[in-house]
């Protein structure tokens, strides 16, 4: 066996290496020689010669096993061999010993044959003895050595069990009491001189030789001495080290010691645990070798680990459960039993005991070997081992304690290190921490609570470390630093809290670790706290129980909570968060949210937290708003929970009272609002109100509104419900917290795009009520949010934090109003430090200089604004309205229009009373008085400077105004576009962001109406403002209902303050461009009075704007739906002072809000509730009304002389008024007809009617005139049968032909049918309404003549503007018989006449109602501007003089419109149409026989029509429509021939037809006056269109009236073939 150095490894090598094969086959000859010469050169060597020679002879037996040699040439060898070397025969021995065991292994038997052979020839070579003692017994058997191999087993048994155990003596002291009384002696002597351990072995071991003392038992009795002397560790281990041989031996001895010890009732001495500590410590055994010795085992160990848990969380359970008070008796008494009797028998754990004395002496090593052996927290959880663990941390630390972790004054103790050369060094350094006073932290755990010396210890190095961190910014050091507060964050984690856990209220340990927590950032905070609440608690028997009596505690109190207790139960409170916060704040905030009354008296107790308690407990609320089990809205889906509602009015009382840090709770709303979700917008609306004092509510009295618009001071005095006064700490909190997180602008932001986001994104799942709901939510947090960021933030921060307004359209994609929203205050800021800086460079205290400045500053900041509004919107927008004026609208607030002097007054005085009173008060302290009439005096200052300062910038704004009017409003196209481009971008989107927004819209209008803007048509804006009111409520929220009915009651306290006093409108309209009735591209010309709406025409088209909004309402509250209903009872609550204020119309409001309230009681309570209020409200303004004819002077025309056609003004419009509201009034349900009559609804219709009489018959054309148009009727409907008759007998030949004759009849029928009825609703309507379809039905004919025959085009231009006054004629009596239907159910047949006529009606204005479209989709098209009138159902108005002027002097615009905008367009100025007052009569010439000629196309027309309407939702096939061309050519050339017989006869009965009135008002003469007032006012159309044409006084028609008359006919050409996909659109919408 050789060495192989290349492995490391002992290797036996083949003798090929010192035999070569060539020797063993030429052994006679060469090989004996050369063998033995090898081995007398490896005899001579002295170094591993004897090795070599065992391998030679291994070999040369080997070969002869193998057979390779001759056994006799081998043992001839091996005898010359034995003189060679003295132990030659032992080594030839070891050979045979190897040989054995490889050939007892083998299965070959030769080669076992020859072994035996091989060992027998040289027995005599060996001797007996050495053979006896190295081969197998079997072995020795078969060569003959011994008999029985069995037997000589046996006797070495013997042999040896008597040399090795037979004792002559007992190792008893009394054997030898000499030696052992001298050994003792001898290890017990004194220490202190020069006695060393090696002077006293050397006396040992003399006494050994000397007494034959047992070496074993000496080294027993040198540990006992040890142990008695347990201070000399240093002489006892080196006397032990230098007298042990065997480290076994010395373990064996130690475990038999323990063994003693592990008897019932016994106790092991901390002596003996103490000499084996130290006996490892200094490796003299192993820790291996003595574990096994000690008791328990570490199965019994985890047996009870696991045990304890068990019992812990039954306890728990118990706590939780609800037990009867005999139950918890009789628990509680077996409880004590148990831990009675675990106090009386404490176990005896040795391990543990070995433990504790290795953390005394400092060996860490061997004490972390040990607890790793046991479950987590195990062993320290023993107070005894946590106490020694905790003196050793205490040493290691305390070098950098010293130098970092001191306070300033403190001196502490100083801590005397271990005398330990092998104890863990001190640490100098926080790198120095890592090595083990981290690790012996982390298996401290919990139980560091028995030290709050070392607790704060390190928590103070966790400050100094955090120091370190946060100013060192070294690259190099940045990695090691972030492994360091890693660990801290550890420590923190598994050692600091959970020790806090078990620490009895200790409420400075809970300020210093706040002291270390408040350098970490909030998200590692919290989530610290996340694991202190939801898994520490369950890692250890002791934090279980710990929790369950929390839990139990806090039920405690929480019972007991109420407002008269605060104090008492808010100490409770206090003690018991300072150790389980998370516990008690959880259990709180629970009850909290089913019980909302516990939240102001949970709040006011909560003043005695830490503030790690209060960084707790918002962590706790954010957790608990989080909650993934809860569902945020209730059950029926259209709320939000309650929940979640007292959670968010616990935090904006709890953040606002107490220093909490608002990071997290902030930035909680911001990811909430990332994800789309926008339920969390209520904590920050609670949280901004509560800290900052700002409120935001829709039902605001009209004193806090008004003092909304005043300053800063004001607001705060006068604009809230609640005087929230010491906002100021928290507001600065608040904006310190937004700005170190940087959210101001990103929370803005996310609410702008979520307001959308609720209705497209959120919206389709949720119910209508809570998308509305959420909306509001949004965007009223929006505007107090953006409302607070304006006031609290400085000038600098928010100009530098909100990028211009293109950005945040164009690149963040805020909406257009909330942008503005957002720039308005910097816009403020910017242009007041701007004026203040050129004031301060120029000097100057003249007004003029002031003024001049403040437009300087103005246009320096205003003009990049205005450069950047141009991309806000296409550029055919800028047509009509200019930038500058678009900014200036969107950039001004009410606080720039007009200075509250009424609320300041208020508030001064109030102020005044309140120190009166204070000085009248004489319980009051001097002192006391003083300081509130010093605040009440100040208060009274700052609001008096306010207001002189806001007089100031008000008398600049409007001088700025002043200046910047005039190139405001362009003229390039219509005013009518100019208004609906005003409305859509800038009206109506802001009149709905806020109350004072609404206020300010209504106000703007009213001040560019004053300032005499040129190209701004006032009446036109209020008549579409009030006129179109159903979309715009029907796509409101609740919310947004409050304002836009706000905006609508402050238009309408302008209107009724004019309509009120004649002296008022003469001062404020007249001679005004915005009352205007001509409108011309120049602009205004105040000479021409004629032009000018006159008072009394006014107060009709006030009355008609009443009749429009009652219109509006009741369509709403009869559509059914939600939505419609709440809205516009919402709105009409607001606008009650103002409306309504004619009786019938109050009337038929209040009959059909009763309806709604019968309705909806049981159905939808919260609509019964806006109703019953309302309906109580308008009840009560009942005596504020007044009759139609007290509100405008509707029989005026009747009593004039003058006939009604040349009257200037209005003409008949007291007439069409009532008899609109009776075909409004009329057709309401059966059962409410007679409650109809008997409220006094019929009375003004019959006086109408009555009054329609008189004024038909003064309109030039006698009774005669009546009688000859009713026979022709007659004469006209026998001529149509006859040539129906004579068409079906001529195109009815073939099959074919039959069948589509036997349709035609029918469809006759139906015509017939439809053609009565419209002639009566003919003789009925206005003529106002009449002519609002007239362009469509003329292009409808021309369409018609064209297709049937081409000559039929060469009728001239008056005749063509004679039909179309006929064809509108017609098309207005179907309207007039549809208007304010109530949705009952009718017959079949009366279904179909009022469908037809539905659609006729649809070929001319809106498809449907408003109950068919969705909110959401009118939403958008609303905030999109999409023009709403187009929507808009045509019911028939009463007339008013606007409509014919406004008509004819529309104007096309110049670019090429899209067909949506062309059809917004025409149902635009279909609008404008009964808005405009009519051109004065004296202008036109009548000439009646214009009339006569039209009346041959009569009947024509008024088929096609009907059949042109019916035809539109179906489109017939082509080889239908060429048989439909060839009929009407045949018809039109039977008609051509008879219409010139007619016109003659016709011509000839108007010359001869000029007669008085008659004095009779019978029925029918009443019709028939109807029929001819109506074809004389188709006349006088038709008659001002003619150029050239004279009046009656002899004057030329004006320039204007012919410029008129071209854009009419160019309107109406180039306007067909957009009507007809208009109509098509309709009925495909329908």
């Amino acid at each position: 066996m050789i060495m192989n150095k290349t492995s490391g490894r002992c290797v036996w090598k083949m003798a090929t290496l010192i035999i070569p094969g060539e020797w063993i086959r030429n052994w006679e000859k060469s090989g004996k020689h050369e063998f033995m010469q090898l081995c007398k050169d490896l005899t001579e060597k002295s170094d591993h010669g004897s090795q070599k020679l065992q391998t030679a002879l291994y070999e040369l037996c080997s070969n002869v096993i193998q057979g390779n040699l001759k056994l006799d040439l081998v043992t001839s060898v091996l005898g010359d061999m034995m003189d060679l070397r003295e132990d030659m025969p032992s080594i030839l021995a070891d050979v045979f010993s190897i040989l054995d065991l490889e050939t007892g292994s083998l299965e070959e038997k030769n080669k076992r044959d020859h072994y035996t052979q091989l060992v027998g020839s040289c027995l005599s070579l060996i001797p007996e003895a050495i053979l006896k003692e190295r081969l197998d017994p079997e072995t020795l058997e078969s060569l003959g050595l011994i008999k029985q191999a069995h037997q000589f087993n046996q006797k070495i048994v013997k042999i040896k069990t008597k040399l090795f155990y037979k004792q002559q003596k007992f190792n008893l002291l009394r054997e030898e009491n000499e030696g052992y009384a001298k050994l003792i002696t001898e290890l017990g002597q004194d220490l202190s001189g020069n006695v060393t351990s090696h002077l006293v072995l050397e006396n040992i071991k003399s006494l050994i030789g000397c007494f034959n003392l047992d070496p074993n038992r000496v080294l027993d009795i040198i540990l006992e001495v040890y142990e008695s002397r347990s201070d000399q560790d240093e002489f006892f281990l080196s006397l032990i080290k230098s007298y042990m041989c065997e480290p076994l031996t010395l373990c064996h001895i130690l475990g038999f010691k323990f063994k003693f010890y592990q008897e019932p009732n016994e106790e092991t001495p901390k002596s003996l645990y103490h000499i084996a500590a130290a006996l490892l410590h200094h490796n003299l055994i192993e820790l291996e070798d003595l574990y096994v010795h000690l008791m328990p085992l570490d199965a019994t160990i985890i047996e009870e680990h696991k045990r304890e848990i068990s019992e812990a969380k039954q306890i728990a359970r118990k706590l939780v459960m609800v037990v009867l008070p005999s139950d918890k008796s009789e628990d509680r008494e077996k409880e004590k039993e148990k831990e009675e009797e675990k106090l009386e028998k404490p176990p005896d754990n040795q391990k543990l005991g070995l433990l504790e004395a290795l953390l005394k002496i400092g060996d860490w090593q061997h004490a972390q070997s040990i607890m790793d052996q046991m479950p987590s927290f195990s062993s320290a959880s023993h107070k005894t081992i946590a106490l020694a663990l905790c003196q050793l941390v205490h040493l290691t630390v305390e070098p950098l304690y010293r130098r970092v972790g001191v306070p300033k004054g403190a001196r502490g103790c100083a801590m005397h290190a271990l005398r330990n050369s092998r104890a863990p060094r001190p640490a100098e350094s926080f790198e120095d921490l890592r090595k083990d006073t981290f690790s012996m932290l982390s298996y401290l755990g919990p139980h560091l609570s028995h030290d709050p010396i070392l607790f704060a210890k390190i928590v103070r190095l966790g400050k100094a470390f955090m120091k370190e961190y946060q100013s060192d910014g070294r690259p190099e050091v940045k990695d090691k630093m972030e492994i360091l507060l890693s660990c801290f964050l550890s420590i923190a984690d598994q050692v600091l809290l959970p020790s806090l856990s078990l620490m009895e209220c200790n409420a400075c340990m809970s300020e210093e670790l706040w002291g270390l927590f408040k350098l970490f950032p909030y998200h590692h905070r919290y989530r610290l706290y996340g694991q202190w609440k939801n898994e520490t608690y369950s890692s250890h028997p002791l934090l279980v129980k710990v929790k369950a009596q929390t839990v139990e505690r806090a039920k405690y109190i929480m019972k007991r909570l109420t407002k008269e207790n605060v104090k008492q139960s808010g100490r409770q409170i206090g003690k018991l968060s300072h150790s389980n916060p998370t516990i008690l704040f959880d259990y709180m905030l629970s009850q909290i949210q089913w019980y909302d009354n516990l939240i102001v008296p949970v709040v006011d107790s909560l003043k005695y937290l830490t503030s790690l308690n209060y960084d707790v407990l918002a962590y706790c609320i954010i957790e608990a708003l989080a909650n993934p089990e809860k569902e945020k809205m209730k059950h029926d889906d259209t709320t939000i929970s309650s929940w979640l509602q007292s959670l968010a009015s616990l935090c904006g009382a709890v953040f606002r009272k107490y220093p909490i840090e608002l990071g997290g709770l902030l930035q909680y709303v911001t990811n909430q609002l990332k994800a789309g979700k926008s339920f969390d917008l209520l904590i920050l609306k609670e949280v901004v109100q509560k800290m900052a004092g700002i409120e935001i509510t829709d039902e605001m009295t009209s004193e806090q509104l008004e003092a909304m618009t005043g300053g800063e001071q004001l607001k705060a005095e006068g604009g809230y419900f609640g005087q929230i006064r010491n906002t100021k700490k928290s507001s600065q909190r608040l904006k310190d917290a937004l700005l170190d997180h940087e959210l101001a602008l990103p929370l803005c932001l996310l609410m702008a795009q979520q307001r959308n986001g609720v209705v497209f994104l959120e919206g389709g799942e949720k119910h209508l009520k809570l998308v509305g709901h959420l909306y509001d939510q949004c965007h009223d947090t929006l505007v107090q949010f953006g409302g607070f960021l304006a006031s609290n933030l400085s000038t600098e921060d928010y100009i530098k934090r909100v990028p211009s307004i293109d950005v945040l359209c164009n690149q963040f994609h805020t909406p257009h109003d909330a942008a503005f929203f957002l720039s308005r205050p910097m816009y403020a800021h910017q242009i007041l430090s701007k004026y203040d800086e050129l004031k301060k460079a120029e000097k100057g205290n003249r007004q003029q200089q002031k003024v001049h400045k403040y437009m300087s500053a103005c246009e320096q900041v205003m003009t990049p604004v205005h450069e950047a509004v141009v991309s806000l919107h296409p550029p055919r927008v800028w047509d009509d309205l200019r930038p500058q004026f678009y900014a200036t609208f969107w950039s001004l607030t009410m606080y720039d229009l007009a200075v509250p002097h009424s609320a300041y007054d208020r508030e001064v005085n109030k102020l005044k009373v309140q120190i009166k009173a204070i000085e009248d008060n004489s319980e009051i302290p001097l002192n006391k008085k003083k300081k509130e009439k010093e605040r009440c005096t100040a208060l009274q200052e700052k609001l008096q400077e306010e207001e002189k300062k806001q007089m100031d910038h008000v008398q600049r704004v409007l001088h700025r105004l002043k200046l910047e009017k005039d190139n405001w409003l362009l003229a390039k196209s219509t005013k009518n576009e100019t208004i609906t481009k005003f409305l859509q971008l800038c009206l109506f989107p802001r009149c709905i962001f806020s109350s004072i927004d609404a206020v300010y819209c209504a106000r703007f209008v009213e001040l560019v109406h004053q300032q005499k803007t040129p190209n701004f048509c006032t009446l036109l804006c209020y008549d579409r403002v009030f006129s179109a009111i159903i979309y715009t409520v029907a796509s409101c929220t609740e919310n947004e209902s409050h304002r836009y009915g706000r905006f609508l009651c402050c238009m309408l306290e302008t209107v009724t303050r004019w309509h009120s006093n004649r002296a008022t409108y003469e001062k404020e309209c007249v001679n005004y461009p915005g009352f205007l009735t001509i409108f011309r591209a120049t602009g205004f010309d105040g000479g021409n009075k004629a032009d000018q709406l006159d008072y009394e025409n006014f107060r009709h088209v006030v009355h008609k704007w009443h009749y429009m909004l009652t219109k509006a309402s009741v369509h709403c509250l009869e559509t059914g739906d939600y939505t419609h209903i709440r809205n516009i009872l919402i709105v009409l609550t607001k606008i009650l002072p103002c409306y309504p204020k004619v009786l019938n119309l109050g009337q038929a409001l209040e009959c059909r809000v009763h309806k709604i309230c019968l309705e909806e009681k049981d159905k939808r309570p919260d609509l019964y509730a806006l109703a019953m209020g309302y309906s109580g409200r308008l009840k009560s303004q009942k005596v504020h009304m007044v009759p139609e004819n007290e509100f405008h002077h509707k029989d005026q025309q009747a009593r004039s002389a003058t006939p009604a056609s040349q009257q200037n003004g209005p003409g008949s419009a007291g007439k069409p008024a009532a008899s609109s509201i009776k075909t409004e009034e009329g057709p309401m349900e059966d059962g409410d007809r007679g409650k109809d009559k008997s409220q006094g609804i019929v009375k003004p219709v019959n006086k109408a009617n009555n009054a329609a009489a008189k004024v038909a018959t003064s309109n030039g054309n006698g009774a005669v005139n009546s009688t000859k148009a009713v026979k022709e009727r007659d004469e006209k409907e026998k001529s149509g049968k006859e040539k129906k008759e004579k068409k079906e007998k001529a195109l009815g030949s073939t099959p074919e032909n039959k069948a589509e004759n036997r349709r035609e009849k029918q469809r006759d029928e139906r015509l017939g049918k439809e053609e009565r009825v419209a002639r009566e609703g003919k003789e009925k309507t206005p003529k106002t309404d009449r002519e609002k379809v007239k362009p469509e039905e003329k292009i409808n004919k021309d369409d018609k003549v064209k297709a049937g025959n081409g000559d039929a085009t060469e009728l001239s231009r008056e005749r063509d503007v004679i039909k179309e006054s006929k064809s509108k004629e017609k098309g207005d009596r179907s309207a007039a018989a549809a208007t304010l239907k109530s949705p009952t159910p009718r017959s079949d047949s009366v279904e179909s006449e009022r469908d037809h006529k539905r659609r006729k009606i649809d070929s001319h204005s809106s498809p449907s109602h408003s109950s068919s479209a969705k909110p959401s989709s009118r939403r958008s098209e609303v905030k999109r501007g999409v023009c709403c009138r187009s929507g808009q159902p045509r019911l028939p108005s009463p007339p008013h003089p606007l409509l014919p002027t406004l008509y004819c002097c529309l104007t096309t615009s110049s670019q090429i419109p899209t067909p949506s905008q062309l059809i917004c367009h025409l149902h635009s100025s279909l609008q404008d149409n009964s808005n405009e007052p009519k051109e004065s009569a004296p202008k036109h010439h009548i000439n009646f026989n214009s009339v006569d000629r039209s009346k041959s196309r009569e009947r024509e027309t008024e088929k096609k029509e009907t059949e042109n309407a019916q035809g539109r939702p179906k489109e017939k096939k082509e080889e239908k429509e060429r048989k439909d061309r060839k009929r009407d050519h045949i018809i039109n050339d039977h008609e051509m021939n008879l219409e010139s017989k007619r016109r003659k006869e016709e011509n000839d009965s108007s010359k001869n037809g000029k007669s008085t009135s008659p004095t009779c008002d019978s029925p029918l003469s009443v019709e028939k006056e109807k029929s001819k007032r109506s074809k004389s006012s188709s006349k006088e159309k038709a008659e001002s269109m003619k150029p050239e044409r004279t009046s009656s006084g002899g004057k030329k028609e004006s320039r204007h009236d012919k410029d008129k008359s071209e854009k009419k006919e160019k309107r109406d050409s180039s306007g067909g073939k957009e009507d007809k996909k208009h109509h098509k659109s309709c009925d495909k919408h329908r």
